[in-house]
């Protein structure tokens, strides 16, 4: 995993505003109409390495293939796990009954309620109904080619590749088959460890992609902090189980609240978890950090014991905000935590992706996207001036 050692380096969560051609093929296979397998295949090909391309014409040093295969970034995992079964319902939105809708009901209620129509494959309810296995190789191999292909034709020096993670798979699923909820979290962690594992055999970096760790919090409102904590460092060994034969330098690990553009008043603090999170077995470390609900949390990492060998990642842009930030407010982000961690440990990076959830595009315009992009280039240069003249 490559270091800031001359300069601030630059990296994104992952997920990237997705061509309208593709966002086609997808809401056709939705209806029922599906493409062509070549011609979508073709399609998947030459986006992925558009995205690349553009990462690197606009100064990203660590790039990704914007997740473009999949339909979002943890349901995709459907589609490659076997021992699921369609209950013919639909997934429950995410803020139903959390804090925040308790306590913002009229802003929530468009969010929470349910809409007409059938499941599709994007918000279609899947429970587990018997033994969990990997069978999504030929999916996570063309994924794997894609980028593989687009990093040679681009140059790349350094690629990452997000994958969920077991605890986000375990909250997406119901469990039908096993004995109870920590044989089922160990299950998927077994499962998914043939993705991972995939992932840095292929030469990239894997980002495991985990929002719920910190987003159980506020979506279970009856449930102290202390007993979130508790169920976050089962989590934890189950993510370092399905971690098992990676080294921790190929890995970097991402926690947010969500595309959430709501009060937020109720996001777990990161006192509250990020000594449980520094445990897992990755020496990179990603999270939101350019929001006003948790721009101060910088201070915390003055009495925080990183270690020689990680890497954080502090979002010093936001996909919470349509306003796109000033390069020299980036580069004080930035000057921030080195200050507190050492310039060699900071990497500047997102609060999270841009195109998250397929069937929801434009989440944020790409134009913004690539703006934001910029401003984070350029405060990361800012920055490095001053850090290294």
């Amino acid at each position: 995993m490559n270091r800031s050692t001359d300069r601030i380096l630059v990296t994104h969560v992952g997920s990237l505003p997705r061509p309208d051609d593709l966002i086609d093929v997808m809401i056709a296979e939705d209806q029922g109409n599906p493409v062509p397998q070549a011609e979508y295949d073709t399609k998947l090909t030459d986006a992925v390495d558009g995205i690349v391309a553009k990462q690197v014409e606009l100064g990203i040093d660590c790039v990704d293939d914007g997740e473009f295969s999949k339909r979002g970034f943890a349901v995709y995992a459907h589609e490659r796990l076997g021992g699921l079964t369609p209950t013919g319902g639909k997934r429950p939105s995410p803020w139903a009954d959390s804090r925040e809708s308790r306590e913002f009901p009229e802003f929530y209620e468009p969010i929470t309620q349910d809409s007409a129509g059938a499941p599709n494959p994007s918000n279609a309810q899947m429970a587990c109904t018997e033994q969990m296995t990997y069978k999504g190789h030929d999916l996570l191999e063309r994924d794997l080619a894609n980028l593989t292909k687009a990093v040679a034709a681009n140059n790349v020096t350094e690629a990452f590749v997000p994958a969920i993670s077991p605890c986000d798979i375990a909250g997406n699923v119901l469990n039908d088959h096993y004995e109870d909820d920590e044989a089922f979290l160990f299950a998927i962690a077994e499962a998914m460890n043939v993705e991972y594992k995939a992932i840095t055999d292929a030469g990239f970096l894997l980002q495991i992609d985990d929002p719920r760790l910190i987003n159980y919090y506020v979506k279970n409102p009856d449930k102290t902090v202390d007993e979130c904590r508790a169920w976050a460092e089962k989590q934890v060994e189950g993510i370092n189980h399905a971690l098992k034969g990676i080294p921790a330098d190929r890995v970097r690990y991402h926690t947010c609240y969500g595309i959430n553009m709501g009060p937020r008043v109720h996001d777990m603090e990161m006192k509250d978890f990020i000594d449980i999170i520094l445990k897992i077995n990755a020496d990179a470390v990603s999270f939101e950090a350019a929001n006003p609900r948790h721009e101060h949390e910088w201070k915390l990492w003055e009495d925080i014991n990183l270690g020689e060998e990680k890497t954080i990642i502090p979002g010093v842009i936001t996909h919470s905000s349509l306003l796109v930030e000033h390069p020299e407010l980036v580069a004080e982000r930035l000057l921030r935590y080195a200050s507190v961690v050492g310039k060699e440990k900071v990497m500047a990076g997102g609060d999270c992706g841009f195109g998250t959830q397929a069937m929801a595009e434009p989440e944020v315009h790409p134009t913004i996207v690539w703006a934001k992009f910029a401003a984070m280039v350029e405060g990361a240069k800012i920055a490095s001036k001053e850090l290294w003249g």
